[in-house]
């Protein structure tokens, strides 16, 4: 209500300036004869003040109610009176339009560190080695090591797999897997035989890089030892590098690898990263056998 009032207080403040104070009103004039429209008659002529009293009153009553309709909630347009020359007031409303800008920032992406390479050795016991020894193998357990070592796989990610090897080559394969896994060379498995229960063609079929397995070679003539028999020897990514011979294939997917000069990720090559690793150790590949080439095979004897 205070508002309304001082809103009206300015509004009477513009009309007195408009027409003099409310008390100091001209006298009507004497009615007098003129002609209008060429005919003699008697008209009351207004004066100039009179007629400005009328509009003024006129603004006046729509001030006040505007004043009135203005005072509720929210943000309420302002309005202002002013009056020209002539006499003739104008009304201007103003609005206030408030805007609001949100940045928002983008996402952050957080790459999660590659793990060192690793590694630990630990002794096995025959019940570990399941299905790939036995007595009469020529060598026994306590000659034997489970390695764990990190290694890079065809999902670009490391993993932690397991092998057995003779105790006496531990060093050297380390120091090969840790060469790999520098080089992102991928392997698709890495475990112990025993999980196949010694069936060498099982284990090459589910692509596995694994070291012992006291077997006989695969060779022509009475039956030998593989070197694998002696935790010497160790086959890599089987399906990538198959056993050749005639039209023998091992494992049978690997025939999608035969030809060598097409070169993937995870095969052994002349000059390549898996080859050369061995070689820094002094071990031998297979992949140069003619025939029965053993593109998967490495061992310390060359056999």
């Amino acid at each position: 209500m205070a508002e309304i009032r001082l809103r009206r207080r300015n509004l009477l403040g513009q009309v007195t300036h408009l027409i003099g104070p409310f008390g100091d009103r001209s006298p009507r004039p004497e009615p007098r004869t003129v002609r209008c429209a060429g005919v003699p008659r008697t008209c009351r002529l207004e004066p100039a003040s009179l007629r400005r009293w009328h509009s003024a009153l006129v603004v006046l009553a729509l001030g006040v109610t505007t004043a009135a309709c203005g005072t509720g909630g929210g943000s309420a347009p302002s309005h202002h009176l002013s009056a020209s020359a002539s006499g003739h007031q104008t009304t201007t409303t103003s609005t206030t339009t408030t805007t609001t800008t949100t940045t928002t920032l983008p996402p952050t992406t957080t790459t999660a560190a590659i793990p060192a390479f690793a590694s630990s050795v630990a002794p096995v016991t025959a019940a570990e080695l399941g299905g790939t020894w036995h007595a009469g193998c020529p060598v026994g357990p306590s000659q034997l090591t489970t390695l764990t070592m990190t290694y890079w796989s065809f999902d670009n990610t490391a993993h932690t797999g397991t092998m057995v090897v003779n105790t006496a080559v531990v060093s050297s394969v380390i120091t090969v897997f840790s060469t790999l896994y520098a080089d992102r060379f991928p392997i698709a498995e890495m475990v112990p035989e025993a999980a196949y229960g010694g069936n060498d063609n099982d284990a090459a079929a589910a692509d596995d890089t694994s070291g012992f397995n006291c077997r006989y070679a695969v060779a022509p003539g009475p039956p030998q030892w593989s070197v694998h028999a002696y935790g010497e020897a160790i086959d890599v990514n089987d399906v990538q590098n198959p056993y050749v011979d005639g039209s023998t294939i091992i494992p049978p997917a690997g025939d999608a690898y035969l030809d060598r000069a097409d070169v993937r990720p995870g095969m052994a090559v002349p000059g390549g990263v898996l080859v050369n690793a061995f070689t820094s150790v002094g071990w031998y590949w297979g992949g140069r056998w003619d025939p029965g080439t053993d593109y998967q095979h490495f061992s310390l004897n060359g056999h």
